[in-house]
């Protein structure tokens, strides 16, 4: 990818992020949200729900795209 700019780069980055998002807001990757490891808490009238596996791995795919980017 030699021939991007600064700014192309980075629009092609922050498009392949939008993407990625957009799957998982619409449920089109089907693990992400019910990874072991995700807390999530259920009573009367009340949930809480916190994906920390599901934060963690999409972590390390973003800093593995962005550093595969770089190069």
């Amino acid at each position: 990818m030699e021939g991007f700019s600064g700014l192309g780069r980075t629009l092609v980055i922050v498009g392949i992020l939008l993407v990625v998002l957009g799957l998982a807001v619409s449920g089109k990757i089907p693990f992400l949200g019910r990874l072991p490891g995700d807390i999530r808490i259920q009573r009367d009238g009340f949930t809480f729900y916190f994906p920390l596996t599901t934060c963690i791995v999409l972590s390390l795919v973003v800093s593995l795209i962005l550093t595969l980017l770089r190069r």
